[in-house]
């Protein structure tokens, strides 16, 4: 190896390794920042910077975060939503996928472009006629109406169902048909199982976007204090006259350790599922 290819090899390397330490620290700041400021005192965080070190660990602003902004409420609601819609989610989505990708019939293919091409639209372009329908449905305000329109905003977990339904061969089908099952036996008792890790991605995709919706949530769940969810209740302490952002920051650390527990305890599950469906078998 000539000196050339040495240097040029070194160089190389120490730009890779530089661009993770460095994209590594512009992703972590925030999250350090963050837990600094949330264990300050109002006089702390006025008098210091955020990256200051507090003086001990103040957890009087848990305590006060999570009384005010009502956050054990507002934590049902948010499970009691995400429970519905991940539910909801799984069951159409999947028999969906088995109709579309098992069957064919008449404008198959139309069905699954207008599903492509619903996904490419931006929400924020269609909030005014999708509004117009809430309102003359009687949905706002009203918590089985965000989750009825939640359950219908589910385009990317139907392709993920359709490109599984792709890798479980057709004989399985044929075999239990030969057998005598139906169409819902051989659903429910064959690939359903074998859907599992699809489930998996599409409940963390579809769980942390409604677990994170501020918008939707905030627009047409107007009475906060009964209605509220983790992503609206942070914006209690949100003001024309000031933001109290140690509150805020507090707010944030108890709206993610619910995650972060499930995170530690289904890792294993999380992973097999993003990972799964990577190779084509």
């Amino acid at each position: 190896m000539t000196a050339a290819k040495k240097v040029e090899r070194a160089v190389l390397t120490f730009l890779k390794y530089f661009s993770l330490v460095f994209f590594s620290f512009v992703a972590l700041l925030p999250v350090v920042s963050c837990v600094i400021t949330a264990f300050k005192t109002e006089t702390e965080y006025q008098q210091t910077n955020v990256m200051t070190l507090p003086e001990g660990l103040y957890f009087g602003n848990f305590i006060e975060a999570f009384q005010k902004a009502n956050m054990g409420r507002a934590f049902f609601n948010s499970v009691l939503i995400l429970v519905c819609v991940l539910f909801a989610s799984v069951f159409i989505g999947t028999q969906l996928a088995y109709v579309l990708n098992r069957f064919k019939f008449p404008f198959n293919n139309l069905i699954r472009n207008l599903f492509l091409f619903a996904s490419l639209l931006p929400g924020v372009a269609m909030q005014v006629s999708l509004y117009q329908i809430m309102n003359n449905l009687g949905f706002i305000n009203k918590l089985y109406g965000y989750i009825i329109m939640m359950c219908g905003t589910d385009v990317i977990s139907i392709y993920i169902y359709i490109q599984f339904f792709e890798n479980i061969d057709i004989s399985l089908d044929e075999s239990a048909i030969v057998d005598g099952a139906s169409l819902f036996t051989i659903f429910y008792k064959i690939h359903l199982p074998l859907l599992k890790p699809a489930i998996v991605t599409a409940c963390i995709l579809k769980g942390v976007g409604t677990y994170n919706e501020y918008y939707s949530a905030n627009l047409y769940l107007q009475d906060k204090t009964r209605l509220g969810t983790m992503a609206t209740s942070l914006y209690t302490f949100v003001g024309p006259l000031g933001s109290q952002y140690n509150l805020i920051c507090a707010g944030v650390i108890i709206s993610l350790l619910p995650a972060l527990i499930l995170f530690i305890f289904c890792q294993d599950q999380i992973y097999s599922g993003l990972t799964a469906g990577s190779v084509k078998g």
